[in-house]
């Protein structure tokens, strides 16, 4: 960083070419923030930029046309609808959601640092011979080897 204090600096926008002012007080914001490259867009031009990028904008794959099962209105839905599964409108799709009980445990070993996945003392093998930090096979080499 430099010693003296930063100065208001006069940029051109990128997108539409007028200048702008890149502040002291931005200078300094990205500075702190680690941000070595000084904005290429003006104020106005960044907005319209992360607006345009907004999820709730962007494009939608294909739509399929179908009947909601639920209140009988046409809706539209990203996947080609089955006659074997249910198919609702955003509004019933929320209502289903909301009254679905929530999930509980699938009974699938969670692999999070909290688990005992690696662990190989849960192998029931004590951890003796177990060369590749997972259970089963290890343990099954080394019974075949005493053999």
């Amino acid at each position: 960083m430099s010693l003296e204090p930063y100065q208001d600096r006069v940029l051109t926008c990128r997108d539409c070419g007028r200048e702008f002012t890149f502040s002291a007080g931005e200078q300094e914001f990205y500075a702190s923030k680690g941000l070595t490259n000084e904005p290429g867009r003006c104020p106005d031009c960044r907005a319209a930029r992360r607006n345009s990028h907004s999820s709730s904008t962007r494009p939608r794959g294909e739509q399929y046309e179908a009947i909601c099962s639920n209140c009988g209105r046409q809706t539209t839905v990203p996947f080609m609808p089955r006659e074997d599964r249910p198919v609702y409108c955003s509004d019933c799709f929320q209502e289903q959601r909301a009254a679905r009980p929530p999930r509980q445990d699938s009974g699938r070993q969670s692999y999070d640092n909290n688990s005992s996945y690696g662990n190989s003392s849960s192998y029931g093998n004590g951890g003796e011979g177990n060369s590749r930090g997972r259970g089963g096979r290890g343990e099954r080499r080394e019974r075949y080897d005493r053999w």
